[in-house]
């Protein structure tokens, strides 16, 4: 048998459910969203969730402000808890740093992004204990924070599917269909049936070259594995922001049971992995050098263990920045190559692909859609921050 629509997404986690909602509200609700096990149960679930604005390209940085506009009316938008916390953000540099920080602060405040400066005082305000020697500059954004993203996910779907759109787990997309001409026209199942449509999103993260392959397509995604440790201090942290540390690079935050959720912000020596084979734990020497870090940076956690310990990954490009766009095959549209940033942006990233799939241009002119397009690889002009940070310029 056959099914249709006009719009197929392939791979229900955060950026094909923001996709989905965003097309609904548009009113395109012939929409079709294929999980190949349950929603959001691929790297959605793994994200850290840490919502900053603070980036070094525009057109990222008005997008994550949209999330945190977004995330911070979430009950009214979706009549639901989405797991948003507006505990602030903190990013601190050190000396060889403090120009960027300048710089990209000075452009956030541009974009209406409310940010400040602040001194040492009034992070050891913020957050009691934590040293700060290593440090010379802090930016703080008062309504930044962190998140849910399977929570968020879900709360996409709901909407998705109260505006009309179709949603089908355990669905796994073989491979994509196309005409003798290229064009792709829809997706057969591993079931071996085919569903049509007038144009088919790849929004499948880590998984995205496997069936680009299908049509003739190189995308130009790798799977970096990335582990995050759930450390208890001996005492439940408090209600502090979440903390980048753009010196020793690493980033921490609360988790809802008082333990700190630490992850690594250095990816200089990135791990590849296979997304369906990788071991779900931290490597032990992962482990030392983290606590090592987050000693220096907290030294008086008074009686630290690893509470526990996993690992996901990362779709990355060769710029860490996504592909929002049209593919070079006809009836194709990506949303792949995520990179880290995918939560904070989630919502803009649903608003962008919905404004170019049905009107061609971004309707933000904060956020230039050609930004993302798939052609700027064989271009030689990969999209990068305008002042970026010594030894953090991947991720920001």
């Amino acid at each position: 048998m056959t099914d249709s629509a006009r719009v197929v997404i392939v791979g229900g986690g955060l950026e094909g459910l923001a996709t989905a909602w965003s097309l609904a509200e548009r009113g395109e609700t012939d929409v079709l969203v294929l999980e190949r096990n349950t929603l959001c149960s691929g790297m959605t679930a793994k994200s850290s969730g840490i919502v900053r604005c603070h980036y070094g390209v525009r057109s990222l940085a008005a997008m994550a402000w949209h999330g945190v506009q977004v995330f911070s009316s979430a009950d009214e938008i979706f009549g639901t808890d989405i797991g948003f916390r507006q505990t602030g953000y903190i990013v601190g540099v050190g000396a060889n740093n403090v120009a960027p920080l300048d710089a990209n602060t000075e452009m956030h405040r541009e974009l209406d992004v409310p940010v400040e400066a602040i001194d040492a005082d009034e992070v050891t305000r913020l957050w009691p204990g934590i040293a700060l020697d290593d440090f010379a500059a802090f930016a703080y954004e008062p309504l930044g924070g962190h998140g849910d993203a399977y929570m968020t996910g879900m709360a996409y779907a709901s909407k998705a599917r109260r505006l009309g759109v179709r949603i089908r787990q355990s669905t796994e997309v073989a491979s994509l269909l196309q005409r003798e001409n290229g064009e792709v026209y829809g997706v057969l199942l591993a079931d071996g049936s085919e569903i049509h449509a007038d144009t088919v999103v790849l929004a499948t993260g880590a998984w995205s070259p496997t069936l680009g392959a299908t049509a003739g397509i190189d995308i130009p995604v790798r799977v970096q594995r990335e582990s995050i440790l759930l450390v208890d201090q001996g005492m439940r942290t408090p209600d502090v922001p979440t903390f980048s540390d753009l010196v020793n690079l690493q980033y921490i935050r609360r988790e809802p049971n008082g333990d700190l959720l630490v992850g690594n912000s250095d990816h200089s020596q990135p791990e590849w992995a296979d997304p369906d084979a990788y071991s779900n734990r931290a490597d032990d020497d992962v482990v030392a050098t983290a606590i090592g870090k987050l000693d220096r940076l907290l030294p008086h956690m008074p009686d630290p263990r690893l509470s526990s310990s996993y690992a996901g990954c990362y779709d990355v490009t060769p710029d860490y920045n996504p592909v929002i766009g049209p593919s070079p095959v006809p009836g194709l549209f990506l949303l792949v190559g995520f990179s880290g940033h995918g939560y904070k942006i989630s919502p803009a990233v649903g608003r962008l692909a919905a404004d170019l799939l049905l009107d061609g241009i971004s309707s933000d002119p904060a956020v230039d859609g050609d930004d993302f397009r798939f052609s700027r690889f064989d271009e030689g002009k990969p999209l990068v921050s305008l002042h970026p940070y010594v030894g953090a310029g991947e991720m920001r």
